[in-house]
């Protein structure tokens, strides 16, 4: 029976966010499991939800699991999981345009535009912060059809302003909460090319700090799990979990 797949969304975000890209992986018959983390349902529950809640949370699902399962994370969940699998054991961990780590440095000008827009809110720490359209156009759904961006915006609910602070601040986070390291299962960690809000250069970098193997897919921006091209993204996962596991037999 193949390992369990557990699929972590990003900022903003549901488990919806892999209504499509789960299907391969149960066609090729993994149980996927896709939760929501903590405080999606209303601005007063993901107030003040930390990264560190984030990760506790997938790591207890990763411990209930029969056998140590697939971790796959995208965006803000890709750095979850980075920290939830320092926390359970993982047969693998496969980050699709993941946030970096404390201590990765981005490189473009919109990463660190990004750092400290947010302060415009004020103490946004301490906040809900709204998704906003105008960002999500530019950035995360560019490569979508107007229709279908704004159904997938439609569905997106507050993000916690001190998990925000935590992943693009790491600099100014003497507790170094979103640290991540090598965990001891095969890591990949896959680029979109046209991905300004972690591009190549910064993908490749969490790839090395975690020992891992990297991937880009020129054509692609940040939406990997649904952007035109998610099947070969699916596919190159898949090939992945099945040539590790040949090579661990």
């Amino acid at each position: 029976m193949p390992a369990p797949v557990i699929m972590v969304h990003g900022a903003f975000c549901a488990g919806w966010t892999f209504d499509s890209f789960r299907q391969p992986f149960e066609a090729a018959g993994h149980t996927v499991i896709t939760p929501d983390l903590l405080g999606r349902e209303d601005q007063g529950a993901v107030a003040g939800r930390s990264m560190t809640d984030f990760a506790k949370q997938i790591a207890a699902l990763c411990a209930d699991c029969d056998e140590p399962p697939i971790l796959i994370g995208h965006s803000m969940g890709g750095l979850v999981a980075q920290m939830a699998a320092a926390r359970a054991k993982v047969s693998r961990l496969i980050l699709l345009a993941p946030s970096p780590p404390w201590g990765v440095s981005g490189a473009s000008l919109e990463e660190a535009v990004s750092a400290v827009s947010l302060y415009a809110l004020g103490p946004y720490w301490l906040q809900a912060v709204d998704p906003d359209y105008g960002v999500v156009e530019r950035f995360s759904l560019d490569r979508m059809e107007k229709a279908q961006r704004k159904a997938l915006y439609a569905r997106m609910t507050p993000e916690s302003g001190r998990a925000l602070w935590e992943t693009l601040n790491w600099w100014l986070d003497p507790f170094m909460t979103t640290s991540a390291a090598p965990v001891g299962a095969p890591t990949l960690a896959i680029a979109g090319g046209r991905d300004v809000i972690h591009p190549t250069a910064t993908v490749r970098q969490t790839a090395a700090r975690l020992n891992g193997t990297f991937e880009v897919f020129p054509e692609m921006s940040h939406w990997l799990p649904g952007e035109p091209g998610w099947e070969a993204v699916a596919e190159c996962c898949l090939a992945f979990i099945t040539a590790e596991g040949r090579a661990a037999a």
